[in-house]
Protein backbone atom coordinates (compact mmCIF):
# COMPACT_ATOMS: atom_id res chain seq x y z
CA UNK A 1 0.00 0.00 0.00
CA UNK A 2 1.30 3.17 -0.81
CA UNK A 3 1.52 6.00 1.74
CA UNK A 4 -1.45 7.98 -0.25
CA UNK A 5 -3.48 5.45 0.07
CA UNK A 6 -2.67 4.93 3.88
CA UNK A 7 -3.29 8.71 4.00
CA UNK A 8 -6.86 8.19 2.86
CA UNK A 9 -7.62 4.89 4.61
CA UNK A 10 -6.79 6.90 7.99
CA UNK A 11 -8.57 9.71 6.76
CA UNK A 12 -11.83 7.57 6.18
CA UNK A 13 -11.43 6.16 9.29
CA UNK A 14 -11.41 9.27 11.37
CA UNK A 15 -15.44 10.42 9.10
CA UNK A 16 -16.16 7.14 10.24
CA UNK A 17 -15.69 7.22 14.09
CA UNK A 18 -17.17 11.38 13.83
CA UNK A 19 -19.99 9.47 12.19
CA UNK A 20 -20.12 6.87 14.56
CA UNK A 21 -20.36 9.28 17.79
CA UNK A 22 -22.80 11.38 16.52
CA UNK A 23 -25.55 8.60 15.32
CA UNK A 24 -27.07 8.08 18.70
CA UNK A 25 -28.41 11.73 18.69
CA UNK A 26 -29.55 11.27 15.23
CA UNK A 27 -30.94 7.82 15.35
CA UNK A 28 -32.70 9.53 18.84
CA UNK A 29 -34.75 11.35 16.62
CA UNK A 30 -35.54 8.80 13.74
CA UNK A 31 -32.83 9.56 11.70
CA UNK A 32 -29.06 8.32 10.39
CA UNK A 33 -26.53 8.98 8.41
CA UNK A 34 -23.97 7.47 6.07
CA UNK A 35 -20.74 8.00 4.49
CA UNK A 36 -20.69 8.61 0.44
CA UNK A 37 -17.61 9.30 -0.32
CA UNK A 38 -14.38 11.22 1.24
CA UNK A 39 -12.61 13.32 -1.90
CA UNK A 40 -9.54 15.25 -1.44
CA UNK A 41 -10.88 17.35 1.52
CA UNK A 42 -14.16 17.20 1.47
CA UNK A 43 -16.71 14.56 2.97
CA UNK A 44 -20.07 13.71 1.36
CA UNK A 45 -22.79 12.22 3.26
CA UNK A 46 -25.99 11.58 3.18
CA UNK A 47 -28.94 12.36 5.52
CA UNK A 48 -31.51 8.82 6.10
CA UNK A 49 -34.51 8.78 7.77
CA UNK A 50 -36.70 11.73 9.69
CA UNK A 51 -33.43 13.67 9.44
CA UNK A 52 -33.40 13.70 5.69
CA UNK A 53 -37.09 15.74 5.60
CA UNK A 54 -36.13 17.79 8.96
CA UNK A 55 -36.81 21.52 9.18
CA UNK A 56 -33.44 22.11 10.65
CA UNK A 57 -31.05 19.66 9.10
CA UNK A 58 -28.77 22.59 7.75
CA UNK A 59 -28.22 23.46 11.52
CA UNK A 60 -27.66 19.59 12.43
CA UNK A 61 -25.46 19.07 9.41
CA UNK A 62 -23.11 22.52 9.94
CA UNK A 63 -23.22 22.47 14.14
CA UNK A 64 -23.99 18.50 14.80
CA UNK A 65 -22.30 16.72 11.68
CA UNK A 66 -19.70 19.14 10.40
CA UNK A 67 -17.79 20.34 13.48
CA UNK A 68 -17.81 17.07 14.94
CA UNK A 69 -15.88 15.30 11.79
CA UNK A 70 -13.90 18.14 11.80
CA UNK A 71 -13.13 17.63 15.39
CA UNK A 72 -12.04 14.05 14.29
CA UNK A 73 -10.56 14.81 11.11
CA UNK A 74 -9.11 18.58 11.45
CA UNK A 75 -7.82 18.11 8.03
CA UNK A 76 -11.36 18.16 6.49
CA UNK A 77 -12.75 21.99 4.81
CA UNK A 78 -16.14 21.00 3.71
CA UNK A 79 -18.95 18.38 4.89
CA UNK A 80 -22.06 17.90 2.12
CA UNK A 81 -25.04 16.24 2.20
CA UNK A 82 -26.20 14.77 -1.24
Amino acid sequence: MNNTNHIQEELVTKVMEALESIRPFLNKDGGDIELVDVQDKTVYVRLLGHCSSCGISSSTMKLGVESTIKQYAPEIETVINI
